[in-house]
């Protein structure tokens, strides 16, 4: 039985260094913005086509910029985490705007993601990763929040940078709510800066 147990672990081990694989990167594009600077309009299409831009949110306390995708075991462990804070601080003057930049996902397959898991908020396709190569976005989920003036005030893990995850139930926001909180209360944010980690985008 022992010897069993041992061969039927092989699978096991291999498909967890396969997602490892496929979820983790060598070599990391450098974040372009950091924390204070403004970020640039940029202007991306829904998946009806429909654009949508930056600077459309003037008026907003805050915009949560966060790059997603649909087959990332980690980005699809936060989607409920996403869903709760766009339903939650709507009414305080929050948007949040989800991005889609891999290649190997069109928008066909962006649009239903959305829909199925209740997202509740636009998702942008980055068609050819330009965004995500103008701002230095590495991985999915990765957040970029801006305050009212477009100011990056905030970048990383949704949660959970010290203990990355690909498990729904463990999934939090304890890193970008404080976050949130602090720019509502028009205080200075104590951590400008986590490690994301997730899917690395699949860049063209």
């Amino acid at each position: 039985m022992h010897v069993r147990g041992r061969k039927a672990s092989v699978p096991m081990i291999f498909g967890l260094l396969t997602i490892w694989t496929a979820c983790t990167a060598g070599d990391l594009p450098t974040v372009k913005i950091k924390a204070g600077e403004k970020m640039a309009d940029f202007t991306l299409a829904d998946a009806s086509g429909k654009p949508h831009s930056l600077y459309e949110l003037k008026g907003k306390k805050a915009v949560a910029v966060i790059f997603i995708a649909t087959k990332c075991p980690y980005s699809n462990a936060f989607n409920q985490v996403m869903a709760k804070l766009a339903r939650e601080y709507a009414d305080q003057g929050v948007a949040v705007v989800g991005i889609n930049p891999n290649k190997t996902e069109p928008a066909a397959e962006v649009a239903q993601h959305a829909n199925t898991h209740g997202l509740g908020f636009p998702v942008l396709k980055d068609e050819n990763n330009a965004l995500a190569d103008r701002l230095g976005a590495s991985v999915t989920p990765e957040v970029f929040l801006l305050d009212g003036d477009f100011m990056l005030r905030y970048h990383g893990a949704l949660g959970n940078s010290a203990k990355p995850t690909t498990k729904a139930e463990e999934a939090s926001d304890a890193e970008i709510r404080p976050a949130l909180d602090a720019l509502l209360a028009g205080q200075s944010v104590a951590q400008v800066q986590t490690k994301a980690f997730g899917c690395t985008i699949k860049r063209i």
